[in-house]
């Protein structure tokens, strides 16, 4: 967990520059970690934020400040776990929607592209788990997170 206390902002610049970031996104982390002191902020593989409290910040790349915004967007959000699979896609299109109004306060880019590119893998992981493996008809599924085929078990 990454420690907001004076003592280790300069840590906090060695891992940040250990996960290839360069000043400018490091000095914006700080500035996040300041303004959401009851999250825990670590890095790690990847950006993910787990319930209930821990945003991770992966390795430094083209959008890093954006994606750390997206997980301090599901965290925001207090999103938990989904029951159904459409559920995630909608928690991940809200986790963006609150990315976009923080990129507007901390003034940061934002390439709606990337966040289309990033929606499309859960719309296609989406639409390859509701097809039929037997007809290829899509599947709908019921709140016990059960797929069902309309042609196939003719209901």
């Amino acid at each position: 967990m990454i420690s907001r206390s004076l003592n280790t902002l300069d840590a906090l610049r060695i891992e940040a520059s250990q996960n290839g970031y360069d000043y400018k996104t490091t000095e914006f982390l700080l500035t996040l970690i300041n303004d959401f002191p009851q999250y825990n902020w670590r890095f790690g593989r990847k950006f993910s934020y787990r319930p209930l409290k821990t945003i991770t910040l992966g390795p430094a790349e083209a959008h890093s400040q954006i994606l750390a915004l997206h997980e301090l967007g599901h965290a925001i959000s207090q999103h938990l776990n989904f029951k159904i699979d459409i559920e995630r896609l909608k928690m991940e299109v809200e986790a963006w929607e609150k990315a976009r109004k923080l990129a507007d306060k901390y003034t940061i880019p934002v390439d709606e592209d990337l966040i289309q590119d990033e929606l499309d893998s859960y719309r296609d992981w989406l639409h390859q788990k509701s097809r039929c493996p037997k007809c290829g008809l899509t599947r709908f599924q019921t709140p016990d997170s059960v797929y069902h085929c309309p042609l196939c078990e003719k209901l």
